[in-house]
């Protein structure tokens, strides 16, 4: 992997770019996830969670040892704790130079794919290939109760903890929405979403958590650091025991990310996809 510098200032998201349709690992752009969490008060090294980075990628092709063209749906799981998350659309640049790369095989691929992330996002990324009819990849739906029919006035568009309220009785719950949204902080496109909120403790205040979450609708940041956000402020101010947040962000340029944060010991209901995804 290429030294590169620490911002965006030179990464391709947002920028022209030519595909390539030969292998090419230098395409990927790693970016250090330290500088973002420091707003959040998260110090390198001592995060407050465990969690993912689940990407799905719909446009996964190269060509077997006969250059006959193989296609498969990926899924690439990169932990929280990597000192590198790895920009989207250097991410898709990468996968679209294996179009006309002939692997002999699809254990190959996989391994070419797993040693390729892991070095650019310094931590070991698992890697696994679908048939484009598998069963795994059908969609879902969240469980637990969704917010979205609560009637409510909303004039807040960036986030507000101010909204995060909690009464004395303790309960276990889920809780979800699919009014999420935030905007890239590169180019300012719009990144639709859905999150889910499982917790144990003081019970949260439904119509306080919804207008939260939809504040976030005018805020320009990754999508993985969009979960961190709302995991660190209901943890500040909620003050539950245990706590997973887990968003399914809308299917882009052949991508789809799905980050999860948690207090250890929980984990996300698996396979989980949404029909938006």
């Amino acid at each position: 992997m290429v030294n590169r510098p620490d911002t965006l200032e030179h990464a391709p998201l947002g920028r022209d770019a030519v595909y390539p349709e030969q292998y090419d690992a230098e395409l990927l752009y790693p970016i250090p996830r330290a500088a973002n969490r420091v707003p959040l008060g998260i110090e390198e090294g001592a995060l407050p969670f465990v969690g993912e980075d689940e990407w799905h990628a719909f446009e996964v092709s190269w060509l077997n040892e006969r250059g006959k063209p193989v296609v498969a749906v990926a899924r690439f799981r990169l932990p929280a704790d990597s000192p590198r998350l790895i920009e989207s659309k250097s991410w898709k640049l990468y996968l679209n130079s294996f179009n006309q790369t002939r692997f002999y095989s699809r254990e190959e691929v996989m391994q070419t794919l797993a040693n390729d992330l892991s070095t650019a996002g310094g931590a070991a990324v698992s890697v696994e290939l679908f048939n484009v009819d598998a069963e795994e990849l059908m969609p879902r739906r969240m469980p637990g109760d969704c917010l979205d029919d609560l009637d409510i006035a909303v004039s807040d568009y960036t986030p507000s903890s101010a909204h995060l309220t909690v009464g004395e009785e303790v309960v276990e719950e889920t809780l979800y929405s699919h009014l999420l949204k935030s905007n890239c902080p590169v180019t300012g496109q719009p990144d639709w979403g859905s999150v889910m909120i499982y917790y144990q403790g003081p019970k949260l205040d439904r119509t306080g958590l919804l207008r939260y979450l939809i504040g976030f609708r005018q805020h320009q940041d990754f999508h993985e650091h969009c979960v961190e956000h709302i995991f660190t402020d209901l943890m500040a101010y909620a003050k539950p025991t245990q706590l997973l947040v887990l968003a399914r962000y809308v299917r882009r340029g052949g991508l789809d990310i799905s980050p999860w944060r948690a207090t250890p010991g929980l984990t996300p209901p698996t396979p989980l996809r949404l029909a938006r995804q």
